[in-house]
C-alpha cells in the first residue's frame, strides 16, 4: 500500500464567496472545471496550475453555523494554526512579490526559516480560520537578517507582540 501525494482538500466556508475570491485573490488560485454533481451540489475547484487543489463548498442547508474567525489574526493566533486541521502548506515562489502582496491586502502573516531545513516560511489565515503555509527555497529569504526560528511556538513569543 502506498499513498503518493495529497489530491486535495474541500473547505466547507461559512463564507463560500470570500473564501473562494480569497485564495483567487491571494495566494494565485484559478477556478477550474470539475463533474457535474447534480443540481443540489455547489462547490468551486481551485487549480494551482493543471491540478485542481482546494474545493471549496457552502455548508448544507440546516448545518448549524460556526462562529466566524477574527479576520484580523494576531501573529500569536497563526502560530496556533486552526482546529482540526493545524494547517494546510503549498510549495511557493517569489517569496517578496508574495509577503508584498500580503502587506497591500492589509493580510497579517508570519515568517520563519524552517529548522534543518532548507525552506522559508509565510503563514497565513483564510477567512474560515484556516491556516495556510507557503514553504519557499531558503534563499529567497538570504537578505533577511534575524530569521525568526521560533515562529511557530506561540507560548515563546512576546506577550506584547499581540
Amino acid at each position: 500500500m502506498a499513498i503518493s501525494h495529497l489530491e486535495h482538500f474541500l473547505i466547507i466556508a461559512q463564507d463560500y464567496e470570500e473564501t473562494v475570491n480569497w485564495y483567487i485573490d491571494n495566494l494565485g488560485f484559478t477556478k477550474g472545471p470539475h463533474p457535474d454533481f447534480g443540481a443540489d451540489a455547489e462547490v468551486t475547484w481551485l487549480y494551482l496550475g493543471d491540478r485542481d487543489v482546494v474545493h471549496i463548498a457552502p455548508p448544507l442547508p440546516g448545518d448549524a453555523a460556526r462562529a466566524r474567525p477574527n479576520p484580523n489574526a494576531t501573529p500569536k493566533d497563526i502560530a496556533r494554526g486552526s482546529r482540526p486541521v493545524h494547517h494546510i502548506a503549498f510549495r511557493a515562489a517569489n517569496r517578496k512579490e508574495m509577503t508584498a502582496h500580503l502587506k497591500a491586502q492589509g493580510i497579517t502573516y508570519l515568517e520563519q526559516q524552517a529548522s534543518k531545513q532548507d525552506l522559508y516560511q509565510v503563514f497565513v489565515r483564510d477567512p474560515n480560520g484556516v491556516t495556510v503555509e507557503l514553504n519557499f527555497p531558503a534563499q529567497e529569504a538570504a537578505d533577511m537578517e534575524g530569521l525568526a526560528q521560533l515562529a511557530l511556538r506561540p507560548e515563546l513569543m512576546d506577550s506584547g507582540a499581540e
